[in-house]
């Protein structure tokens, strides 16, 4: 009986690395994404624009990069625990208004998990 569930071990065996490295993501075309939020953010240095930089985001709680004035829902939404990693970001990005109600970036969000998963990879390099 046992033989009958290795030919789908082996492909669970196969597959699953391979959805692996599918969620990675592309940090090359996550730049090219990016641009989409470069008019108001920063990744490559720890500078503010007009929203907070992104640089070191990921482990950071929400609401509290240093000398931004954040929304008062943002900072509350830190304080409810709300804090950046890859999963809390791809809901925000998602619906930047659902995930935080009363944000205040105008930023519709993405709706491409590919998109979303290629700027995650671009973001995570200024995040180490």
């Amino acid at each position: 009986m046992s033989c009958r569930f290795l030919p789908i071990c082996l492909l669970l065996a196969i597959a699953a690395p391979h959805d692996a490295l599918a969620q990675e993501g592309d940090a090359t075309a996550g730049a090219i994404v990016f641009k989409k939020c470069a008019i108001c953010h920063i990744a490559e240095t720890d500078q503010n624009k007009i929203g907070p930089s992104l640089n070191g985001l990921f482990g950071r709680t929400a609401g509290t990069h240093p000398n931004f004035a954040y929304s008062p829902a943002m900072q509350q939404a830190g304080k409810d625990g709300l804090v950046w990693s890859e999963t809390s970001l791809r809901d925000y990005l998602h619906d930047p208004k659902a995930k935080v109600k009363g944000t205040k970036m105008t930023f519709i969000g993405l709706k491409d998990d590919t998109e979303i998963t290629n700027l995650i990879a671009y973001l995570k390099q200024y995040s180490k």
